[in-house]
């Protein structure tokens, strides 16, 4: 029994092509292992692309590499992320699943209001596999509260389960604003959770969970991300052996300065001078704090600083100012790096400010609207219907929330 398990790949999430292409180059590089290595099926915990409905350039990489796996009588079950997820209920994976390059084993049925799920039996290995889908805001943890649990629990053999949700048992301080839920939310009794949407990588045993598996991206998506990881990863089980695999296909030089008491000049030269280690087809990330003691950060002449780096080599080379500060003008700061991490801090900071609903109501209705208000429009569907659908359904929310 060999079989890999990745999550989080995000394809065709960095605008900037050299990352994009560094992305796709570490998940071909994952599906060339998998056929080296001959193994029985793949396991995708969510977020393949970075959007339900991702561009034509990503969705080719996607068909070509399953395809090549396909060709090998390889096996690829996944589900649904917050980012594969849409609110309209479309998702491109489902594409994929018509043309037989995946299968979607968050299938079940409703009874009385309970959600039953389905094993999806792995034919070559007999293993059974089941999983729920993500969503952004944390809101699939209603799945898992209305979860019929006896048949997943009482079912024999080996199984796994694919989650894409935080727990909160595991979170870092970091991740501390991200909603999460207790591990008790989990079935007990699998042999392996495949986990998604944390951007760790992580394995803890429980009592009746054991192989809580986090894999962390196929490769960053942020330059915090980027910084912190330093490469991208994934699973591979062979047997009762469970190796966390790297991908480093750049070096990673990581430059963080404080340029208090600096002038705009000064920190320039203190930027070049910190690069001391080899820069050749290295990606760079120079994050800058502190308090300049005069000018403008603007007059950094960072078009200077990024042509001394590629000249001498560097793949490709980012910044972060959002911590430096001047005298003359001081910044509005939001320490969160992702787009659910920023809505998370204000929404916790503004809610209840109104008084018009309870807070805890109000903060559950604005995740809502939300999601709401990131559905994209129906094939076929004209601007003013597509309009008129979204203000409909945000009144009518708000209307349930009162």
């Amino acid at each position: 029994m060999k079989y890999v398990h990745i999550a989080d790949c995000h394809l065709g999430s960095w605008r900037e092509p050299k990352l994009r292409e560094i992305n796709k180059k570490a998940f071909i590089s994952v599906i060339d292992f998998c056929i080296e290595k001959k193994i029985d099926f793949l396991l995708i915990s969510g977020d393949l692309f970075n959007t339900a409905l991702p561009p034509i350039e990503s969705i080719k990489l996607a068909v070509q590499q399953l395809k090549k796996l396909k060709d090998n009588r390889i096996m690829v079950y996944a589900i649904a992320g917050s980012h594969d997820f849409s609110p309209s209920g479309k998702t491109i994976l489902d594409v994929l699943e018509s043309a037989g390059l995946i299968i979607d084993v968050s299938r079940g049925e409703t009874i009385d209001g309970k959600l039953k799920l389905k094993f999806t039996e792995d034919l070559k290995t007999g293993i059974k596999i089941t999983g729920l889908i993500g969503k952004k805001g944390g809101l699939e943890k209603n799945y898992y509260y209305n979860l019929i649990r006896d048949n997943l629990e009482n079912e024999k053999g080996y199984k796994i389960f694919l989650f894409h949700t935080a727990i909160s048992e595991l979170k870092t301080k970091e991740l501390s604003e991200m909603e999460s839920m207790p591990i008790s939310l989990l079935p007990k009794g699998f042999n392996y959770y495949a986990g998604g949407h944390v951007h760790v990588i992580d394995k803890k045993q429980f009592e009746n969970y054991q192989n809580i598996i986090y894999p962390g991206p196929i490769w960053p998506n942020s330059f915090s991300e980027i910084e912190k990881l330093r490469k991208g990863g994934f699973v591979y089980v062979d047997n009762a052996k469970i190796e966390q695999m790297k991908i480093e296909p750049k070096q990673i030089l990581s430059v963080n300065l404080n340029l208090d008491g600096k002038s705009p000049s000064e920190a320039e030269e203190a930027i070049i001078n910190s690069i001391k280690e080899e820069a050749e087809e290295a990606i760079i990330t120079i994050r800058l704090e502190g308090c300049l003691r005069k000018g403008k950060i603007t007059e950094i002449n960072f078009k200077k600083i990024f042509e001394k780096l590629y000249s001498l080599g560097a793949y490709f080379v980012m910044k972060n100012t959002s911590k430096l500060k001047t005298k003359e003008f001081e910044q509005i700061q939001i320490s969160e790096n992702s787009v659910e991490q920023i809505e998370s801090k204000l929404i916790n900071e503004h809610s209840g400010q109104s008084k018009i609903f309870e807070k805890e109501k109000e903060k559950e209705m604005i995740k809502q609207l939300f999601i709401q208000l990131s559905a994209e429009k129906q094939e076929g569907e004209k601007n003013p219907d597509f309009e008129k659908r979204i203000t409909l359904s945000s009144d009518k929310l708000i209307m349930e929330t009162s």
